[in-house]
């Protein structure tokens, strides 16, 4: 005969997380994957009024980081001005100091062919 040893099973109650072993358990493995919930597409929509003063967040910060990379911008176009210019100065020295060797180069060649003309007279 039949005795009740064992307490009766009752419905699981609708607040406990187990949920027990799910039913289509024949080798798809899902009970190791999470239970699906309900599709609501506007359950994490904003309100306007929110959504504009995010937007003016963002806004003041994307004007603060441009204004920060144009100084960076300037401050290092300034920096290559004065490399450019340093660079022109030393050119024009270099230029001029070649050309005063040439012109000392022709002049001490002119004198020698002065003194070879001299010495071919003189004897």
């Amino acid at each position: 005969m039949f005795t009740d040893t064992q307490a009766p099973a009752g419905p699981p109650s609708q607040g406990s997380a187990f949920q027990g072993i799910r039913k289509n358990d024949v080798g798809a493995g899902k009970q190791w994957h999470q239970t699906k919930t309900a599709f609501r597409p506007r359950a994490n929509q904003t309100s306007y009024a929110k959504r504009l003063e995010e937007r003016k967040a963002l806004a003041v910060v994307r004007a603060k980081e441009k204004e920060m990379k144009d100084e960076k911008e300037a401050e290092r176009q300034r920096r290559i001005e004065v490399i450019r210019t340093k660079r022109a100065a030393k050119e024009e020295r270099e230029r001029y100091q070649k050309m005063e060797e040439k012109m000392h180069k022709k002049r001490v060649e002119r004198l020698k062919r002065k003194e070879k003309r001299n010495n071919m007279l003189k004897s």
